[in-house]
């Protein structure tokens, strides 16, 4: 089955991942590689050299903390399970919690240790209560990237202490972030300030920092980490929201601290000031009813996956499409969360967002008593 409908909403300025010209010369970026992107539909407002390989320090956490919340998602680990602290993961230096070898500390603690602190203690402490060993998680951490688009990018260690071969982009940093916020349990430990925990064997109490000052400073900030070296110098991966419109700015290789705050605010503030979101479907929300004479119920309710977001330059309108399309082979039983077709966003014929449709419960083939009735029905 398919149905075209036709909507008017505020314009795409620009499509998926095309970025929009004038922006780089209404922005000025001293970062070496910068990038702003809608966080929702993944598109690029603003880009400065953001393909270009670079090492991104902390900011490797990011993607230690996607594969934290997966497995979290998953089943895999649980947030009050024991992780005992090995001798290599205490010997990490550089940010760190000063876990000592052998303590135990719970996974909930070491997930504000990574993205309040920056702890790289706790970033391999993970890694090993994972998969095992660093290397197995790092291998995952690869993975990940390539199955995220993410082609320019190749992790050697959990937590972006500087070694040979370990680089990534503006433009990857952007994806790997905008998967990590579709976590809604993550924002929980993003925007922390400040917190205390406990550490060592001694139980000592070490204060948390949040090296992310926009935290704090920036109105509707909500992540995601910072990162230096003194290879990378100072990165940024900073993500905000206000109404619909979430962005994310990613600068890398900034000279000083604050010019790294700095560069992203003024990102964030040119995408605030110029782009509004507007929501085409909510998560759940029923997108198509799909009659079906022999399931228990006659109408299978197809809602949308994920939600769809299109970003818009404020003012603007034009046509969009939407072309819903609904598996032709349907059988049943029927699964909760079994796709049964797709939904897609066009502007004239350029697709702009999409989601699959999936059945928002289970169903089964009705009884012989019940197709009877229905068939009597019909014929009174």
């Amino acid at each position: 089955m398919k149905k075209t409908l036709s909507i008017f909403l505020i314009c795409l300025l620009v499509f998926i991942n095309i970025p929009i010209a004038s922006a780089n010369e209404a922005i000025n970026i001293t970062a070496t590689s910068a990038i702003l992107i809608d966080g929702k539909s993944g598109q690029i407002i603003y880009e400065k050299n953001a393909h270009e390989k670079l090492p991104p320090a902390s900011v490797t956490k990011i993607m230690t903390l996607l594969l934290i919340m997966e497995a979290l998602d998953e089943g895999r680990i649980k947030l009050d399970d024991k992780v005992t602290i090995s001798e290599k993961a205490a010997n990490m230096g550089g940010s760190q919690l000063y876990l000592e070898p052998g303590e135990v500390k719970d996974v909930e603690t070491l997930i504000k240790g990574i993205a309040v602190a920056s702890g790289n203690d706790a970033s391999v402490a993970m890694a090993e209560f994972i998969y095992g060993s660093e290397e197995v998680f790092v291998n995952k951490m690869n993975e990940r990237a390539k199955e995220l688009g993410m082609t320019n990018t190749n992790f050697v260690n959990t937590n972006g202490l500087p070694v040979e071969n370990h680089y990534t982009t503006a433009y990857d940093i952007a994806l790997m972030s905008k998967e990590l916020l579709k976590h809604e349990s993550i924002h929980k430990y993003l925007t922390i300030w400040m917190e205390e925990i406990i550490v060592g064997k001694n139980q000592k109490k070490f204060g948390l920092v949040n090296t992310n000052k926009l935290i704090r400073f920036y109105k509707g900030a909500n992540g995601i980490k910072t990162g230096f070296t003194a290879e990378a110098k100072y990165c940024l991966s900073a993500s905000a929201q206000r109404d619909n419109l979430l962005l994310i700015a990613v600068v890398l290789g900034s000279p000083t601290s604050k010019e790294r705050f700095s560069d992203a605010s003024t990102l964030l503030n040119y995408g605030f000031a110029n782009y509004e979101s507007i929501k085409v479907y909510d998560k759940g929300e029923i997108v198509e009813k799909i009659q079906m004479d022999k399931s228990d119920d006659v109408n299978i309710e197809a809602v949308c996956k994920d939600p769809i977001y299109l970003l818009n330059k404020k003012g603007d309108k034009q046509e969009i499409e939407k072309r819903i399309n609904v598996d032709k082979n349907i059988k049943l039983p029927i699964s909760k969360g079994q796709k049964l077709g797709q939904v897609e966003i066009y502007k004239g014929d350029k697709l702009i967002a999409k989601s699959d449709l999936v059945s928002n419960k289970d169903h089964k083939k009705a009884g012989y008593f019940k197709i009877l009735t229905r068939v009597v029905k019909n014929l009174i």
